[in-house]
Parts: structure tokens; sequence; C-alpha cells
């Protein structure tokens, strides 16, 4: 099996492939082009909407319930999980 192929940084450098990445330019290219030249409105925030609640789901079942470790996964306060798993009707 061989490697992913790598992507240039700025400074030149091989970065690995980031599917997740890859992914999300592909969606968003078929977005503008699904657009047919209307003006897009709001794109960060779609964006972040719909990643962040699958992302959740995710974290939260790979540490079975517990906001704790979830959020030591997430790298973020377990305050801010909490208020998020509130907004996404996830508790």
């Amino acid at each position: 099996m061989t490697a992913p192929p790598a992507h240039r940084s700025a400074k030149g450098q091989a970065a690995p492939r980031n599917e997740i990445a890859d992914c999300l330019q592909r969606v968003l290219e078929r977005y503008f082009k699904d657009l047919d030249g209307e003006h897009p409105c709001a794109i960060y925030e779609m964006v972040l909407r719909a990643v962040e609640r699958p992302m959740l789901e995710v974290v939260m079942r790979e540490a079975d319930g517990n906001q704790t470790i979830a959020a030591q996964m997430l790298g973020i306060n377990r305050n801010t999980l909490r208020r998020k798993l509130t907004e996404h009707k996830l508790l």
C-alpha cells in the first residue's frame, strides 16, 4: 500500500494529507458551483455548524459519554463542551 500524497505547506515543506480538509474543500467547491451566480452568505457559521455536531457525537461516543474525557480529547474546557452539547441538543 502506498502512502497518501503529501501537500506542500506555505514554506514548501511536505505536509501530510488531511482527508477532512480535502473533503471539506471538495464540498465547498461544489457548494460554490451549485450557487450558480448567487451570493453566498454566512459560510463560516454554516461550515462550523455542519462539522461541529458530528464531531461532538463521535467524540462523546468514543469517550463513553464522559464529558471530562471528551473535553480533554477535544482540547476544550468542560464547560465549553457542555454549552456546545446543549446548543446542538445533545444533552
